[in-house]
């Protein structure tokens, strides 16, 4: 996922934001049909409805996050943005360890994002949409994970985003003019979405959506420690509580009582 952000941050000087979205949008659809190639009965009814709008949703959250980090620096977009897997996280708390847990894994992921009150209102406008797509995301995403083949669902889904937000691709120009852009951009929806969204879908077949809300939260502290290791990238002390808090409050998130479905 974050090879696929700094591939997508290098393209912006190509293509605007929403037109990288989109271009990821495509790879996604594109690598996703070759994989999976979904029955007939998966682009019919409500099941075809389902998987088109966790699609579109979640097509919407990339570009909102990519028009939001082109305006505000990225720990303050991170910051904002995780306000969506909050509310749902504190929708689905039911006891005062796991509120306690939440506000630790809060405090920690503001710690860690490094946040400067700086930018344009409409990064903070475009970092809160994102947000609220976010929540949107794992609602969907756990209701495509129980509902049938979460997998045949995320194809189906990113195949209906790409030709609903096609208009999008206009701000792509330049990019058709250089196969080795068009292969970034094709990467870009590897690495950042068809990787990290399919491993979602197991994930979320096996935990309710507060908890995978919860555990959400590790993704900045992963992308801490692979500054640290690959880069040697020294954590400052507040980066270091943050990521201790983090951890601290995923482990102390109480577990779901959810039945893990068949198959």
């Amino acid at each position: 996922m974050y090879a696929g952000a700094a591939i997508a941050v290098g393209l912006f000087g190509q293509s605007t934001p929403a037109g990288v979205a989109w271009l990821r949008c495509l790879g996604a659809a594109v690598v996703l049909l070759a994989w999976r190639r979904p029955p007939r009965a998966a682009w019919r009814g409500r099941r075809l409805l389902l998987a088109a709008a966790f699609g579109v949703v979640t097509a919407l959250m990339n570009v909102a996050f990519y028009e939001a980090i082109a305006r505000l620096p990225l720990g303050t977009v991170v910051a904002l943005e995780f306000a969506g897997p909050v509310v749902v996280a504190a929708w689905g708390s039911r006891s005062r360890r796991d509120f306690a847990a939440l506000a630790l894994v809060a405090a920690g992921v503001v710690a860690i994002a490094d946040v400067r009150l700086e930018g344009s209102a409409l990064g903070v406008v475009f970092a809160l949409a994102a947000a609220a797509a976010w929540a949107g995301y794992i609602v969907l995403g756990k209701r495509v994970a129980v509902g049938g083949n979460g997998l045949d669902s995320l194809a189906i889904g990113f195949v209906a985003a790409t030709v609903l937000l096609s208009p999008l691709a206009f701000g792509t120009g330049e990019v058709w003019s250089s196969p080795r852009l068009l292969v970034l951009g094709i990467g870009v929806g590897v690495l950042s979405t068809v990787v990290p969204y399919a491993l979602d879908q197991l994930v979320l077949r096996r935990v309710g959506q507060a908890r995978f809300a919860v555990l959400l939260a590790l993704l900045p502290v992963t992308a801490g420690v692979i500054g640290f290791v690959a880069l040697t990238q020294v954590p400052s002390l507040t980066e270091a509580l943050g990521t201790l808090a983090v951890v601290a409050g995923v482990a102390a998130r109480g577990r779901d009582k959810a039945v893990v479905p068949p198959g």
